[in-house]
């Protein structure tokens, strides 16, 4: 099997949020077994902060590398643009060349870390000898694509990763703090905006999430965010895209003492970093603050957290022994979820910051 220093990787993890942060622990495993590959990723625009800080050239071009230090090169496919305008004479012109770029590079193996469809079409754009994915994808027409299919043994979707990436060359890799790019200018900003305040002083607050039924209640955020302001923390309120009202609301709710918080994906790395607790439901955001080794409280209902709970840090789940997992896209919040009250999450909050404060 080649695995020498010329061996050259395609990993295709399109988005979102959440899903790339839990594929990061497995290609950081790779690039710290195998310092020599050629690993390049196909992503989302949306989401290159994630991997590439903006102006960056390169993870092997000096004071770069820390802007982009995981990947050599991104691919860029704007899959769901494509999917919403797919007779677009643009969508045939990006598509085309994306298959061009992808064929042209010779990949020595394609990994597959997204298991859908529309993943495993585009793995199969590049000329590559091997493509990887798991044997029961959550797109099951996916597999078929794969010349190689790993059946994954371990619940957690960061260890089934783990699992996809050690198939690669035999390697027995287990999870790690994954690599996130540092963006210069996002760092500025998060020391200026947190100038007048400790780090162990802040949390932060992420009260949106993908679709109504994971989302708790914003009036119990909101006792939460009051409660941690009369304890002294400053509490910073995140407002993702069509979330602004959400930290409004936090923030009209603790009479302005609750920041909200409008930023871009490298700005919010860099206050993530700073933070010394982040309170969410299964959201990107709390995932990232996973990823960046930050303490967190997540907040679980119809999402099941020993598949896609909090990893790799100090954490405290709240899930109701009520709540079943359930992916269909309710607006209402699910009933388990309701049954967590603010006082549930300050005892972990407490507990975590605590913990922190003593280290």
């Amino acid at each position: 099997m080649q695995t020498q220093s010329k061996f050259r990787l395609l990993v295709v993890r399109l988005g979102a949020m959440g899903d790339i942060l839990h594929a990061l622990p497995a290609v950081t495993a790779l690039r710290m077994a195998h310092p020599g590959w050629g690993i390049e990723w196909v992503v989302e625009p949306t989401w290159r902060a994630l991997l590439a800080a903006e102006g960056s050239t390169g993870r092997d071009t000096g004071k770069h590398q820390a802007m982009q230090p995981l990947v050599d090169r991104l691919h860029f496919a704007a899959s769901k643009q494509w999917r919403k305008n797919p007779l677009a004479p643009s969508t045939r012109i990006e598509i085309s060349a994306l298959r061009r770029n992808l064929k042209s590079q010779h990949y020595d193996a394609v990994l597959d870390l997204q298991g859908a469809l529309r993943s495993a079409v585009i793995s199969r754009m590049a000329a590559g000898r091997r493509f990887i994915g798991e044997s029961s994808p959550r797109e099951r027409l996916a597999r078929w694509l794969f010349t190689e299919r790993i059946e994954t043994r371990t619940p957690h979707v960061i260890e089934q990763d783990i699992e996809l990436a050690s198939a690669i060359a035999g390697d027995d890799l287990i999870p790690v703090q994954p690599w996130l790019p540092v963006d210069p200018g996002a760092e500025t900003w998060a020391d200026e905006l947190l100038s007048s305040d400790a780090a162990s002083h802040v949390v932060l607050i992420n009260p949106g999430a993908g679709w109504g039924a994971k989302r708790w209640p914003v009036e119990r955020y909101a006792d939460v965010a009051r409660a941690l302001l009369n304890r002294g923390y400053r509490v910073l309120v995140n407002a993702g895209p069509g979330e602004v009202f959400l930290a409004d609301t936090i923030s009209q709710k603790t009479g302005g003492g609750a920041t909200p918080l409008l930023c871009s994906i490298e700005q919010l790395i860099a206050i993530t970093r700073r933070v010394s607790l982040a309170i969410a439901g299964d959201t990107g955001p709390l995932h990232l603050a996973c990823a960046l080794g930050r303490p967190v409280v997540g907040i679980y209902g119809p999402t099941d957290p020993s598949r896609n709970g909090p990893y790799g840090t100090q954490f405290k789940v709240l899930r109701s022994p009520e709540s079943r997992r359930d992916h269909t896209r309710h607006e209402a919040p699910e009933a388990g979820l309701l049954t967590i009250t603010p006082e549930d999450v300050l005892q972990a909050a407490d507990e975590l910051l605590y913990s922190e404060a003593a280290r």
